[in-house]
């Protein structure tokens, strides 16, 4: 589908380039599994043999003299490897019994945004039995419940293993990189939009859906928009009021509040898809299942914007590719759940640890939530994407990995608290912030403008004034949410 673009000049249009599109969103569809009462034990194998088969195919370069061993296997003070999945005992760890008791508390408890602590300790498990991990080398703090690892040591009078190196399965192999594409093509993320938000200004949205499509700005920036060839929302784009959702029966009235803030959604997404192909992926705010993988959200709850063929509701986490160049993101649960029991200097290394482990979410399902599959574990990540992608973050930051292939690393920013987009060049590995509070100081004038023109026909229609006292009502200010007095 070409859209083209009217620019200043009639006489000139702007035809929107094109990207051939494909979705690999297969492998995190539930599909035609049935729960019968299974367990997690299941996933846990899976994740074991696919990791240990990996793991195996990497031990003759790393240490070749060394035996192979199980738990059950271990010698006293004999040097070898061993391959399991790893388990992290934590002190402040939450637990059901816990939260009942906090309940009935009569007093009011702060919620901790990190539960580690200097005494917790590892534990590596495979299928014979279980061993406690010792040494300075492999780090509590650094590594989670559900990462598989090979560890060369030994086991001690003690009955621990001293660990003396660790082996990850590292990144994985790249699809082959188109070498040059020929012309820029930008991929827009964005995410945690929160309509329906008591504190979120729409204008703040509208200003941003009006630059990607082209209705806002110079030449110069409807170009730029007119090479914009998909527009991805990563989570968390509604959010309800939380009065509204306290397990009663809801009236008519309550009901139509609950559905408001999609019904807006589906307003500014329809602007989108009638000019740029969107990708919309579930968070934990949207009207979706809980536990990971999210499926798509429903189309009927977007009538307008799922008209267009240039709309996709996605997974989350989600893989596609474009011109093939392989993206795969998420919303941010993995993230952020890995922010609770574990501990690094930023998101950023977060995702660095993800790809290295080769599992999106090492956490599930023991303490982040995930459908119990049988025979596969869909967050394993046999290709690493070119450019890797987590939604609803602090902030803005992005990285670099080059070991023999290049991966590029973005956090996106909530946008309903920053303002903040982020901008990727197809190619992938340059990217830009894109601030919508920023572009609005710079294009304020011609915006302003533009509504005064639009008012003033408004105005001298209706009689409601002169035009010069209409001005003073376009003055507001983006930057803190308020209107002038």
């Amino acid at each position: 589908m070409v859209v083209a673009m009217e620019v200043d000049s009639e006489s000139n249009l702007l035809q929107r380039k094109q990207s051939l599109y494909h979705s690999l969103d297969e492998s995190f569809e539930i599909g035609k599994e049935v729960y019968r009462g299974q367990q997690y034990s299941q996933i846990y194998y899976a994740r074991l043999h696919l990791m240990r088969t990996l793991l195996y195919s990497l031990l003759p370069n790393w240490k070749p003299h060394l035996p192979v061993c199980t738990v059950l296997g271990l010698e006293e003070g004999k040097e070898c490897i061993i391959v399991g999945t790893l388990y992290k005992h934590m002190k402040l760890k939450p637990s059901v019994l816990d939260e009942y008791s906090k309940e009935r508390s009569a007093a009011p408890l702060v919620q901790r945004h990190n539960f580690t602590h200097p005494d917790d300790n590892l534990v590596l498990e495979d299928e014979s039995g279980r061993v406690k991990l010792s040494g300075s080398v492999l780090l509590p703090s650094t590594y989670v419940t559900g990462m598989i690892a090979a560890l060369h040591g030994k086991e001690t009078s003690a009955g621990d293993f001293l660990v003396e190196d660790v082996l990850e399965a590292g990144l994985p192999q790249q699809i082959e990189r188109p070498i040059d594409l020929g012309e820029d093509k930008y991929v827009v993320f964005v995410s945690g939009l929160s309509v329906g938000r008591s504190s979120s200004n729409p204008l703040q949205f509208q200003l941003f859906v009006d630059h990607i499509t082209g209705h806002l700005g110079d030449v110069k920036e409807q170009n730029i928009a007119a090479q914009i060839v998909q527009v991805v929302i990563a989570g968390n784009s509604v959010e309800v009021p939380h009065g509204l959702l306290n397990g009663q029966n809801l009236g008519s009235k309550d009901q139509s509040r609950l559905f408001e803030p999609i019904k807006e959604l589906d307003i500014l997404l329809t602007q989108i898809a009638a000019s740029i192909p969107l990708d919309i992926v579930p968070g934990s705010s949207d009207p979706a299942n809980f536990a990971l993988p999210q499926q798509p959200l429903h189309r009927c709850l977007f009538p307008g914007s799922s008209a267009y063929n240039t709309f996709r509701s996605c997974t989350n986490p989600h893989c596609f590719e474009l011109d093939n160049i392989r993206f795969l993101g998420t919303s941010g649960q993995n993230i952020d759940d890995l922010g609770k029991y574990s501990e690094a200097n930023s998101s950023i290394e977060f995702m660095e640890r993800t790809l290295r482990w080769r599992h999106l979410a090492p956490t599930a399902p023991n303490t982040l939530g995930c459908y119990p599959f049988t025979d596969k574990d869909p967050f394993y990540v046999e290709t690493c994407p070119h450019v890797y992608f987590v939604g609803n973050q602090d902030k803005f930051e992005t990285r670099l990995i080059k070991e023999g292939q290049m991966v590029r690393l973005i956090c996106i920013p909530r946008f309903a608290d920053t303002g903040v987009a982020v901008v990727g060049i197809d190619q992938p590995f340059t990217q830009k912030m894109y601030d919508v509070r920023q572009k609005f100081a710079v294009q304020k004038t011609s915006i302003r403008l533009r509504f005064i023109e639009r008012l003033s026909c408004i105005f001298r229609r209706f009689n409601f004034g002169k035009f010069c006292n209409c001005s003073r009502i376009l003055c507001f200010n983006l930057q803190d949410n308020s209107l002038p007095v």
